[in-house]
């Protein structure tokens, strides 16, 4: 291959790319719900990524002096504590803040690592098939059985509280799901008439997985994980709820609900804003998740 046309195939897939591009994003935009949602994660992953520039205060930082503030918009509110603060006088605007951190690193962190093990094992069990597969299987399935939370719970139990003990006890089981996905998209894959033409092209196992099936299954792999990150997001929360998540010195929403349980009748924001902001980021996930299988799932194309 000369130079000349090593740089008219890199223009050509450049062009490919960005025709591709343009095409994604002329059908996404046609599901406003999804727009909306993207944009709200956006705006909460710069929020995370600024933590340090646009939080007001120190998010560990007591001031009994200035504890169970309301927000400014209630009678006896600040403008110094936006959303008021909490039973010792930490602001809850900036632990709301820095608890995005927790919850994306956490979504983001788990969802990776589940995705990769999950595909690798999954395509090896779904092509080669054989002792291998029925080993991962019957192992996937016994994992299948007990509840996702409650299996979590326990794996904490086991390792203590932390932040990388959580990424181990949420990726424990979670991978199953995208091993299960994997391993019947290729299984399916492998009766189509493209497999057999690779075969006889003289394609080894490894081109196959990466170069011809891969491209046509990732997009379902993408949508699951999407929509699997905003349980992972709940997940953690619900274990910061309960004091096995990470640690207490670190803002969590999960912690932070739980700081306010007490004070829910006179102190109501402790727990509601911190919940709210769970709420609005799951939600977000989860519209912006249904947008991609809209756009990426062939059989739901309309044009």
């Amino acid at each position: 291959m000369t130079l000349s046309e090593g740089k008219e195939i890199l223009r050509d897939s450049s062009r490919l790319w960005w025709q591709n591009t343009k095409d994604f994003w002329r059908r996404f935009r046609k599901h406003p719900l999804a727009v909306l949602g993207l944009v709200i994660l956006i705006i909460y992953i710069l929020m995370a990524i600024f933590a340090p520039f646009i939080a007001p205060h120190d998010p560990n930082k007591q001031s009994i002096s200035n504890r169970l503030l309301p927000p400014m918009a209630f009678e006896g509110g600040t403008s110094e504590y936006p959303l008021g603060t909490d039973y010792l006088g930490r602001d809850i605007l900036s632990r709301i803040i820095y608890g995005s951190r927790v919850s994306l690193l956490v979504g983001v962190i788990s969802i990776a690592i589940s995705v990769f093990v999950g595909f690798v094992l999954g395509a090896i069990a779904g092509y080669y098939r054989g002792f291998f597969d029925t080993v991962l299987s019957r192992f996937s399935e016994l994992l299948m059985a007990f509840p996702f939370l409650i299996f979590t719970i326990f794996v904490m139990a086991i390792l203590g509280p932390g932040f990388w003990n959580l990424i181990v006890a949420l990726t424990f089981k979670a991978w199953v799901e995208f091993f299960r996905l994997v391993r019947g998209e290729i299984m399916s894959e492998m009766t189509k008439e493209y497999i057999e033409a690779a075969r006889a092209l003289g394609r080894s196992s490894k081109e196959i997985i990466t170069l011809e099936i891969v491209p046509n299954i990732f997009h379902s792999v993408l949508v699951l994980a999407t929509l699997r990150m905003g349980y992972m997001i709940i997940t953690e929360a619900s274990l910061s709820f309960l004091g096995i998540g990470v640690p207490p010195r670190i803002p969590a929403w999960g912690t932070m609900v739980a700081d306010g349980r007490d004070y829910i009748l006179n102190a109501w924001w402790i727990s509601t804003l911190p919940g709210l902001a769970i709420v609005i980021l799951v939600l977000s996930i989860n519209l912006f998740g249904e947008g991609l299988r809209d756009v990426l799932d062939p059989r739901l194309k309309k044009d």
